[in-house]
């Protein structure tokens, strides 16, 4: 347990993800003191363990800190980084603020640990956005890197991944639609199986078999309902995802299919994808119908290709399922395969993880997707671990370098990043593709550079904020969810499009 001892009720999201980040398998808790001289508070008063004491102060616009661990104030180390001066007069003293914050922390928890993070102070999930910002105005790339350098802590290595990164994804963004599109997300809920990571909204369907039709139903009515709403303008992607959209039968894969076609001008569309993630939930049958359909993209996934693994995370398929289907899919006529992988699951080092990318090396996939394992605390994963004593897997900088090079020696390129809360070993989520067979739905749902519309049970639509006068994004984001439960999704259909009716101005 760490216990963090403060003045201030302010960017406490920013400094309890930070703190995870330096201690991942440890709990946080916070207490608040409104005396400034916390030197003056007895850590015994909160119980035994490690402590952070964490102070700041408005003097003179500036941040002032002291670390303590272990119930030892570490002042006399402290003392050559407690001060970051900013303006009061610059216009920016919250956003300011937050990052002397963050930045003085960071240096703190640093010398406490020994250690450094890859991406610094960053807890967003959208480093890029950054790059992306800084390219628009022109800067160079050394100007980009000194200044993310200086704010943010980021290291060399990610700063050259985010350039390369935000220079593919602008290109990309340049030749879509932009505000004038849109892109179109589906999502079935239903699985083989739950996996014991899985935090999405996912149910048995074997459970809910007799309830597809009623859900199918209810979601062609929201696509009907979108579709009037969406009149005039053309999706640039539609990404079918979930759940495991392949747990369908053909005939009601095919159905919605169809409707989607009915519904909506898809005379602009760049990408259709499935996601066909779970190989046990793959037929020749289904692959072909995917095919006739127009499907352009799907993603089988493995996550790792060690069957024990796989056993222990619920997973139904093992290696050899997987490559059948990818095999499969190939036969099928599909030349922009997707393929996830997971790093950090339970058990797994360094010589699982070369074997998963020595085998995905020897099947040739178009894109790769690699995750790092982000636990989220609904995930059964959290309890399983527990159980096992034996903690997290430790994803490594050589774990992470190795991937990278089997993947760029495949000719694939990063084109996608994201990072999420709780994330093994401070890294990020990449997606490496061949040229031409990225994932454009990815980007333009990452970046927020238009409106995404999400049909379907436990997804949420995003509407970007335009000026008016500029045409450009002003970064402002509106968003309507959708009920997760299935059996409120059915009941609640009427409720579902009127929300968002209401968001794109028709109620």
């Amino acid at each position: 347990m760490i216990r963090v001892l403060t003045n201030r009720r302010i960017f406490e999201y920013d400094i309890h993800s930070l703190i995870k980040a330096f201690y991942p398998g440890e709990e946080i808790s916070f207490f608040y003191c409104e005396d400034d001289d916390l030197s003056r508070f007895d850590p015994e008063q909160i119980g035994a363990g490690q402590y952070l004491v964490f102070t700041v102060r408005y003097t003179d616009s500036a941040c002032l800190t002291a670390c303590c661990e272990n119930g030892r104030l570490c002042g006399e180390e402290a003392s050559s980084y407690d001060k970051d001066m900013i303006s009061p007069d610059s216009g920016r003293a919250g956003t300011d603020l937050k990052n002397i914050v963050k930045r003085t922390l960071y240096r703190l928890l640093s010398f406490v640990t020994g250690k450094e993070l890859p991406w610094g102070t960053l807890t967003g999930i959208r480093p890029t956005r950054l790059v992306m910002r800084l390219l628009s105005r022109g800067e160079s790339d050394d100007g980009i890197r000194q200044e993310l350098k200086r704010e943010y802590y980021i290291s060399d290595e990610k700063l050259g991944l985010s350039l390369e990164i935000a220079k593919r994804e602008r290109s990309i963004i340049d030749a879509s639609q932009g505000a004038r599109g849109y892109s179109l997300y589906i999502g079935i809920p239903f699985c083989p199986t739950t996996c014991l990571y899985c935090s999405f909204t996912s149910f048995p369907i074997a459970k809910w078999r007799k309830r597809v039709g009623d859900y199918i139903t209810a979601l062609k009515k929201e696509l009907r309902a979108a579709s009037e709403m969406l009149e005039g303008r053309r999706p640039d992607t539609v990404y079918i995802g979930g759940g495991t959209p392949t747990s369908l039968e053909p005939e009601e894969l095919s159905e919605i299919l169809l409707y989607i076609g009915e519904c909506f001008d898809l005379s602009a569309l760049a990408e259709l994808t499935v996601e066909a993630g779970r190989p046990d939930s793959i037929t020749a049958e289904k692959l072909a119908m995917l095919k006739e359909k127009g499907v352009s993209r799907i993603s089988i996934n493995p996550q790792t290709m060690n069957d024990g693994t796989l056993k222990a995370i619920g997973r139904r398929h093992t290696a050899g399922c997987f490559r059948d289907a990818f095999f499969m899919a190939r036969e099928a006529g599909f030349d922009n395969i997707n393929t996830d992988l997971i790093l950090g699951l339970p058990g797994e080092g360094e010589n699982e993880v070369k074997r998963t990318f020595s085998e995905i090396e020897k099947l040739g996939p178009d894109s790769v997707t690699v995750h790092c394992l982000a636990v989220k605390r609904a995930a059964a994963l959290s309890e399983y671990v527990k159980g096992l004593g034996t903690g997290w897997s430790v994803i490594t900088p050589e774990t992470m370098r190795h991937s990278e090079e089997v993947l760029r020696g495949m000719g694939l390129k990063p084109y996608y990043l994201y990072r999420q809360k709780n994330m093994s070993g401070n890294f990020e989520n990449t997606g490496y593709a061949l040229e031409g067979k990225y994932g454009i739905y990815n980007i333009l749902m990452m970046e927020e550079v238009q409106d995404i519309v999400a049909l379907g049970a436990g997804t949420v639509t995003k509407r970007v904020c335009y000026d008016e006068g500029t045409g450009k994004a002003t970064g402002l984001i509106e968003r309507c969810d959708n009920v997760k439960d299935v059996e409120q999704y059915i009941d609640r259909i009427d409720e579902m499009t009127d929300r968002k009716r209401k968001l794109f101005g028709f109620l």
